[in-house]
């Protein structure tokens, strides 16, 4: 068993600097712990984890005893000495055997966060780009809306003193029209007063005419 414990060590070991440096070797082994906790992954590690204690609780167990009956007075033998170093070993390795196990778990959780991190980061900084981007633009558009507005600007003043100019021409032909109705109105009373005194003119004429005729009768 202490081969074992040895064997553990040294690969939870090799696990760590792999993981610690960037290599090739690292995606994998991240990769091999996100499926082995995806699942019933994590049950079957704590399951593991918790034999591992129940066993290192069982050593520390025995070499409390074995050093009770050394504190009692009684002389130990070398079976009890053996056997005490034993489990000393053995509790030592399995409490070491934990500990790394648990810097393995912590660094493969860190690993994940810094690399959402930085993940979020890049997109943050994609997302900051695509924003100047469209400030820049929006500058643009809004120096261009400007300029449109000062054209617009001046076009409406254009328009403004062609229709004062064009509102003067019309009240200049509106009094020009109602002078001209006028004088119009003068002519036609002119010409039906010509006409009443060509009319006068011809009764006068023709009573004229018929004056000799009646004298010549009688």
């Amino acid at each position: 068993m202490i081969q074992l414990l040895y064997s553990v060590i040294f690969a939870e070991m090799a696990l760590i600097l792999l993981l610690l440096f960037k290599t090739p070797l690292r995606k994998l082994i991240i990769l091999t712990f996100d499926r082995i906790k995806r699942g019933r992954g994590p049950v079957v590690v704590k399951t593991i984890g918790a034999t591992v204690f129940v066993v290192l609780m069982s050593s520390v167990y025995s070499l409390i005893n074995i050093q009770r009956r050394s504190e009692d007075g009684a002389v130990l033998n070398p079976t009890d000495q053996v056997l005490a170093s034993k489990h000393l070993l053995e509790a030592s390795l399995m409490g070491f055997v934990l500990f790394l196990s648990l810097m393995i778990d912590r660094l493969h959780h860190y690993i994940r966060e810094l690399r959402l991190l930085r993940k979020t980061m890049e997109t943050a900084k994609k997302q900051n780009r695509g924003f100047e981007d469209g400030k820049n633009t929006s500058g643009e558009e809004i120096k261009s809306l400007g300029e449109e507005i000062v054209a617009l600007k001046a076009k409406i003043k254009t328009l403004e003193s062609e229709s004062e100019s064009k509102g003067k021409e019309l009240k200049g032909a509106q009094a020009e029209t109602e002078a001209l109705r006028k004088q119009a109105d003068g002519f036609l009373l002119e010409y039906d007063r010509l006409l009443e005194d060509n009319q006068n003119l011809r009764n006068q004429l023709e009573s004229i005419g018929q004056s000799p005729e009646g004298k010549k009768s009688m």
